[in-house]
């Protein structure tokens, strides 16, 4: 499974949609949103994002989440 399937699989359909790109680079996830308001209320659950999606992977790949 690639990272972005996983982030729209895990943050649902209203996530994806204002979502512009998810990349991962050096263990850190990117993830370029459009929504101001949803960046500042996805940052309040970085860690459990973070927890999410390795588990989605099967491997610790994000240690860090950007949101911008």
């Amino acid at each position: 499974m690639e990272i972005e399937e996983a982030w729209v699989k895990l943050m649902g359909q209203g996530v994806a949609s204002y979502t512009d790109a998810v990349q991962l680079q050096n263990k850190t996830l990117v993830v370029k949103l459009t929504s101001s308001v949803l960046r500042e209320e996805l940052s309040y659950g970085k860690e459990k994002i973070i927890r999410m999606i390795n588990e989605e992977m099967g491997a610790e790949l994000v240690k860090k989440l950007m949101l911008v």
